[in-house]
């Protein structure tokens, strides 16, 4: 018996990369998966629905849904289409665009964008399967296997030149994770964070002339859809509040702000006092602030999703 047997999930911006390896693999454990994806193919169709077609191709269901997931309208559908298949119980948010451009030239609308599609897309679904949850919780008085992954990048860890707003965007995604865990645990709801690294129609233009590598290729982005789909079973129903990076191979839990320096007095600071302790907590700290690098192949710098 697959462990995802009779589960519904729902994967946001699932047509193409990641998302997409997500919704298969997903299925392919036996659960019922919604495909979310706004993106048209070449000839005029949409992402999802070939999605959908490769599901069920291989055995599995899925249906397609077309709507904006970071409008409350389009949330609302997709929670609606959940609640047809027989209720959601897994939240996979995975949409996201980039409109790159350095602070000094950046737009409104260029910020306002990124932030609604990435912070705003998770926002809303999140929202309204916790209230699903919450009735359905309290109509049992039973917990419900309420499972949120969330999609970050290595960008919202640590910054990344050119990318503020998608930077401020996945930084916000990983605090609405903190929060949602800690809400949500009382109704048997885990929420955690993948920052995964793979080549994705997104992050495509940071490969160039990518050649496929004989043997295993660590930048397929169906290597990041295990680990997600085992956050999503059964086994994972005491990991939350977490923060993965997860790559080719290889899983990394991470710790993103952590307090590595204090100091401390019983009165307020005066500046002499600063100006004698600060340098305590303050090694290096007028050293240039570290350079964020997309991962390319080759290189061992940190990536993006």
């Amino acid at each position: 018996m697959n462990s995802l047997d009779g589960k519904v999930a729902a994967v946001t911006g699932a047509g193409q990369g990641i998302g997409r390896e997500e919704a298969k693999t997903l299925a392919a454990e036996g659960a019922t998966v919604i495909v979310n994806d706004l993106g048209r193919t070449p000839d005029g169709g949409n992402h999802a629905d070939a999605v959908v077609a490769e599901i069920r191709a291989a055995g599995g269901t899925a249906l397609a849904h077309y709507d904006d997931i970071s409008a409350w309208a389009g949330g609302e559908s997709l929670m609606e289409l959940a609640d047809q298949a027989g209720g959601l119980d897994i939240l996979v948010c995975n949409a996201g665009i980039v409109r790159d451009r350095m602070l000094h030239n950046m737009t409104e609308d260029e910020w306002d964008e990124v932030i609604r599609v990435h912070l705003r897309g998770h926002f809303v679904p999140t929202r309204l399967a916790a209230a699903r949850w919450r009735e359905r919780s309290k109509a049992s008085g039973e917990p419900v296997h309420g499972r949120i992954i969330y999609t970050t990048s290595e960008a919202g860890l640590y910054g990344h030149m050119g990318q503020a707003n998608y930077a401020a965007a996945k930084a916000g995604i990983t605090g609405l994770c903190f929060t949602a865990a800690q809400e949500l645990s009382r109704l048997g709801v885990t929420c955690n964070v993948v920052s995964p690294r793979g080549r994705t129609p997104m992050t495509e233009g940071a490969f160039g002339d990518f050649q496929l590598p004989e043997g295993f290729d660590e930048w397929d982005p169906a290597n990041v859809a295990p680990f997600v789909t085992f956050l999503a079973g059964p086994h994972a129903g005491k990991i939350s509040g977490q923060v993965f990076i997860v790559f080719g191979g290889t899983v990394i839990r991470t710790s993103p702000w952590p307090q590595t320096a204090e100091i401390s007095v019983d009165h307020r600071w005066t500046l002499e006092e600063l100006l004698d302790q600060v340098p305590k907590i303050a090694e290096n700290l007028e050293a240039p602030p570290p350079v964020f690098e997309v991962v390319t192949p080759g290189s061992i710098t940190h990536g993006q999703s």
